[in-house]
């Protein structure tokens, strides 16, 4: 576990060296709000969970979660990741932080999983980091994995003002496609 938070760090590291050092300035608020989000999400949808879980398994501060229930939740950690992979193929403009990509001729993508929902990559990661902590059999790391999904639906508040600012038709697409992450719900 201290391996993946050391990874995070490092990747933080390697992203801001990234994008400062080919700036030349420290003055880009945008670049910071993208690694503040990326270390939110970074601690608590992986190191933080995966953390959390090692310690519920070793101190057992869970109940036992029966072992049809954590194989359930398995498969639904990989459908999840499968479903936000989908998204992926399906958009070529599907990218870690969003923007009108105009130079690549960004256009509206509303295929494939785009149908069911505005942000299906984002439907997905969520569906699968609520279901790790189970297939782990911790409770107590879904705590975390809930703080993280939150952070990443909120997330897909800001998107959509992006979206909707700068990519043509997608204020239709909204109409048509009412739900952003959960059909039905929200």
């Amino acid at each position: 576990m201290l391996r993946a938070a050391l990874q995070a760090v490092g990747i933080l590291l390697l992203l801001s060296t990234a994008l400062f050092l080919s700036a030349g300035s420290l003055d880009w608020p945008m670049a910071w709000a993208f690694l503040l989000a990326y270390l939110g999400f970074a601690v608590f949808l992986y190191p933080g969970t995966l953390i959390t879980c090692g310690l519920d398994r070793r101190f057992a501060w869970s109940p036992l979660i029966p072992e049809c229930a954590t194989l359930t939740a398995l498969g639904v950690f990989v459908a999840g990741y499968a479903f936000a992979l989908w998204a992926m193929v399906e958009n070529p403009f599907f990218a870690t932080v969003v923007r009108i990509q105009s130079e690549r001729g960004h256009r509206l993508v509303d295929g494939g999983p785009y149908r069911l929902v505005r942000h299906p990559g984002y439907a997905g990661a969520i569906v699968a980091h609520l279901a790790l902590p189970i297939a782990l059999g911790s409770l107590w790391g879904l705590l975390l994995a809930v703080l993280g999904s939150f952070l990443l639906a909120a997330r897909t508040a800001w998107e959509e003002q992006t979206l909707e600012r700068g990519l043509a038709g997608y204020g239709e697409y909204t109409l048509r496609v009412r739900w952003r992450l959960l059909p039905g719900i929200w």
